[in-house]
């Protein structure tokens, strides 16, 4: 159990648990000299029983603010304390109120200094926390009069805090291992070490982990929790991490940045759409007010976007977006602070809901609704429950949900996604190691769209053999990556909807043919295009050859083209339909041998020059049956011909 302190300066947090462990939490020269908490310090006493504990002492001074709200971070377990001669005082109230944003409602009250005064005095002051924990979180949380000067009551405060450590069960781990950096220093013989507080997953020796800021990638080294050596870290656990790998040094990261799992590894986040509160003493916040925003570790400048309006009265709660002046990292339930301008005044929180927010429709009826269903799953704190905004998000996506970038977004598994929307009667397409969900819904709006987008073209060109795949994917689908049109299409095809003609589709039953003049002129002209299938003539020496009109042999060479008989692979270039599958059995061929067709290779099974050869690997680039990276044509997953 780590247990975070909080109060206003010079109310003795630092003694307290010097009294309570033995140890000084004040590291820095300037500390000592002044006698005052600047960083936040960490002690962690000897284990007793099966308990563990550990202390976090965070500065009071309202000038440290920011190192307060670090120190904080993934604490869940509060030491509160409050002078007997003071009482609550300002930072009191300031803590409290941080408190009660980054979702705390667990701990005790330690009233120190009670040496100094009467019973009177310290029954007064018991008051004044009575009424200021009244109406937040911690309302109720038990008081104890201690003395660090005379160790009046710290027995049994020790006593109730190392039984609460031997009480408490440790909560399963969940999602993905999350780290907020709050150090970060190189050891001789070692290397870099972060240190921070984990946040969610576990960490063990030897595991793969990123930098987010750099984007690089490290392997644990080895590691330590609550300043004891171990082979792995847990959710809540304090945790310092030796890590190594190339171009890991100490300008690789900084306090503020993130240590987690590859499958959180996210594009940079510079808006987060999220549930804003302020503070019932914080003043109105108008649309776009300028903000700093403590997230974590990290303390950044940005901008309130007001998503449900253009004001925001004290106490009151709305949909909003932080546009963020750099990158930071979140999921799904992280809690912000936000203070004024000036970083003077804390106004409130914010609670994460979603960190790849869209550019457009950002205020549409539906996304609201969606990003109001996320706020409800997080309002009771973790485990969230997602069945209803996974449907919302089903429902809002007529697309398909990108369940990839959801799965980052809220830290859950993607197969743990994948098995929910499969529950909710979803469809969830997984193609080159991307995943895309989709409600039954969608999928028979996006299946009749497809239909009728087919339909379609036959009425207005009613000669084609059907539509070309890649294009009838633009036409009914121009949202969709055509990475997950295909499946979709395939589909359709398998159970008799549609029918497949090569790289053609059309409805069944759908037949077209050639007139009377061009079919005499076709019974002319194939046996020329079949003399040479890998190299036959072009228009123009058709034309010459027959003593036909170049026009004339062209139209009709068009009209055959539609009807899947030849293939322009280029202008007045065409093929027969047999030498283009005849020459696709050659690409697969080179492709199962060597990987990949490349020009050389095709050129020399074709028996053709060179720029012919690429122009006609090109032409299956085109078609969607070949991909090209950089020399190379990789056949694609699905081929256009069976």
């Amino acid at each position: 159990m780590i247990i975070g302190t909080a109060g206003h300066v010079d109310h003795g947090k630092t003694a307290l648990v010097e009294r309570l462990t033995g140890i000084d939490t004040d590291r820095l020269k300037e500390e000592k000299a002044r006698g005052l908490t600047i960083e936040a310090g960490f002690a962690y006493p000897e284990l007793e029983d099966d308990g563990e504990l550990g202390f976090v002492d965070v500065p009071g001074h309202e000038k440290f603010i920011h190192n307060m709200l670090a120190g904080s971070a993934g604490i869940d377990t509060v030491l509160l304390v409050v002078a007997a001669d003071d009482g609550v005082m300002p930072q009191t109230v300031e803590h409290v109120q941080i408190l009660q944003l980054l979702g705390l409602s667990r701990g005790w009250v330690a009233m120190t200094k009670t040496d100094l005064v009467d019973d009177v005095r310290c029954a007064e002051v018991e008051r004044e926390i009575e009424t200021l924990l009244d109406a937040t979180p911690l309302a109720g949380m038990p008081v104890y009069r201690v003395s660090s000067y005379s160790g009046e009551g710290i027995e049994a405060l020790r006593a109730t805090l190392w039984q609460q450590a031997a009480e408490a069960s440790r909560s399963p781990a969940r999602g993905a291992f999350r780290l907020a950096v709050d150090r970060v220093f190189s050891k001789t013989g070692a290397g870099l070490v972060v240190t921070g507080t984990a946040l969610s997953g576990m960490v063990a020796k030897g595991d793969s982990v990123r930098l987010v800021g750099s984007g690089k990638p490290a392997r644990v080294r080895s590691l330590r929790r609550q300043h004891r050596d171990s082979d792995y870290a847990w959710q809540g656990d304090r945790v310092a991490l030796n890590l190594a790998g190339a171009g890991i040094e100490r300008e690789a990261t900084a306090r503020g940045d993130w240590i987690v799992d590859e499958s959180l590894v996210t594009p940079e986040l510079t808006r987060l759409d999220v549930h804003v509160e302020l503070l019932n003493g914080a003043p109105i916040v108008r649309h776009w007010t300028p903000v700093h925003i403590h997230l974590g570790v990290a303390h950044v400048t940005g901008r309130l976007s007001l998503l449900e309006g253009q004001r925001l009265s004290p106490g009151e709660g709305m949909l909003g977006q932080l546009v963020l002046d750099r990158p930071v990292h979140a999921c799904l339930g992280d809690r912000a602070v936000i203070r004024d301008h000036g970083a003077h005044l804390t106004l409130g929180g914010a609670t994460v809901l979603d960190g790849d927010p869209p550019r457009r429709g950002q205020r549409a009826p539906k996304r609201l609704a969606w990003l109001s269903t996320l706020a409800d799953a997080v309002a009771n704190g973790p485990p969230y429950d997602l069945e209803r905004p996974l449907k919302a998000a089903l429902e809002l996506k007529s697309d398909g949900l990108a369940l990839d970038t959801m799965a980052r977004t809220v830290n859950v598994p993607l197969e743990t996604l994948s098995e929910q929307v499969e529950a909710l009667g979803g469809r969830v397409i997984t193609q080159q190691g991307q995943s895309r969900a989709f409600s039954r819904q969608a999928v028979e709006a996006l299946e009749q769209r497809v239909i009728e987008t087919v339909e379609a073209n036959h009425a207005r060109e009613p000669s084609m053999l059907g539509t070309e795949r890649e294009r009838l994917g633009r036409q009914a689908m121009p949202g969709l990556p055509s990475l997950f049109f295909r499946p979709l299409l395939n589909t359709l095809i398998e159970s008799g909807r549609l029918e497949q003609h090569g790289p053609f589709v059309s409805l069944p039953g759908h037949r077209v043919a050639l007139d009377a003049n061009d079919e005499a002129l076709w019974l002319r002209l194939e046996p020329l295009l079949a003399a040479q299938p890998f190299q036959p003539p072009r228009v123009r020496d058709l034309a010459t050859g027959e003593g036909l009109d170049e026009q004339r042999v062209r139209q009709a060479l068009m009209a055959c083209a539609r009807l899947g008989k030849v293939y322009q692979v280029r202008k007045d270039h065409f093929y027969l339909a047999s030498a283009i599958h005849d020459m696709a059995r050659i690409v697969e061929a080179l492709a199962e041998e060597k990987g990949a067709a490349r020009a050389a290779d095709f050129r020399d099974r074709i028996g053709t020059g060179r720029k012919l050869a690429i122009q006609i690997l090109e032409f299956f680039d085109r078609l969607g049956f070949t991909r090209r990276v950089r020399d190379d044509h990789l056949l694609r997953r699905e081929a256009l011909w069976s």
